[in-house]
């Protein structure tokens, strides 16, 4: 390799961080393209079930606030369900990092869409466009953000309910829940509103507390504090921090084969 003081450089201090004579400079932030990338196989810290449902005169919205570190329940603070607009909420289960990392994504757009002086306002069927956008095009990069996303509010003065995953399968209904929510959530529901169609807001809140208390007794990975958010033609109501712990009866778990 030639030394630079062939090139007439004699002060070497000034050629710090500069390019090497007969080699190729490597950008900061750049990746060699020998180099093997490696990509989150799974997350880490994770929060589990999202419930959703339309109700007559909007759409309502809850999870809880656990973030676990595998099995071991290490954060009990942890919000996964946050405004985006007066049209639009999202939460999130899967991993939490990639859940604040989307969230602060999201953030920014909204404030770019408001010093852009754009018209018209994010609402809950254009972000979950944008989502199944995104969510897709992270996974064809094989590199896919570990999220169960359910978007909720208004599209065209309509209650709006989607859900999209982390290979960007993305759907419409009335009654969205990812997790274990799926799997017992989403029957209670439909049950519900086979009994009563047109659900009123204190029937939705009702269904969704119990839903949750539900997933309590029978998730590993569930916390008894979680948030609810209200959507409305008014707005978001996002009500944190909401407490159950004393409405729930752990006798039941003395009927359980292998409890102690």
């Amino acid at each position: 390799m030639a030394d630079v003081r062939s090139f007439g450089i004699r002060d070497l201090s000034l050629w710090s961080g500069g390019p090497t004579p007969g080699q190729f400079y490597n950008f900061p932030g750049y990746s060699k393209q020998n180099e093997a990338r490696s990509h989150t196989m799974y997350p880490s810290t994770s929060g589990t079930s999202v419930v959703g449902l339309v109700y007559n005169g909007g759409v309502m919205l809850a999870a809880d606030s656990l973030g676990s570190y595998g099995s071991l329940a290490r954060f009990r603070d942890v919000k996964r369900l946050f405004r985006v607009t007066d049209k639009a909420a999202l939460a999130c289960s899967g991993d939490i990092a990639d859940y604040q990392f989307i969230k602060e994504v999201i953030e920014q757009k909204v404030r770019d869409d408001e010093c852009g002086g754009y018209t018209r306002e994010l609402n809950a069927g254009a972000l979950h466009c944008w989502l199944t956008r995104v969510l897709y095009n992270r996974r064809s990069r094989f590199d896919p953000l570990w999220l169960e996303c359910v978007v909720a509010g208004y599209k065209d003065n309509e209650p709006f309910l989607g859900y999209v995953d982390k290979i960007g399968t993305a759907f419409e209904a009335k009654e969205v829940a990812t997790g274990f929510g799926l799997h017992l959530a989403v029957p209670m529901i439909r049950e519900a509103r086979e009994k009563k169609p047109n659900l009123t807001r204190d029937d939705a809140q009702k269904l969704l507390k119990e839903c949750l208390k539900v997933l309590y007794y029978r998730d590993c990975r569930a916390h008894f504090k979680y948030q609810l958010a209200d959507i409305t033609p008014e707005g978001v109501t996002i009500h944190d921090d909401i407490n159950m712990k004393k409405e729930t009866n752990w006798e039941v778990a003395n009927y359980i084969k292998g409890y102690e």
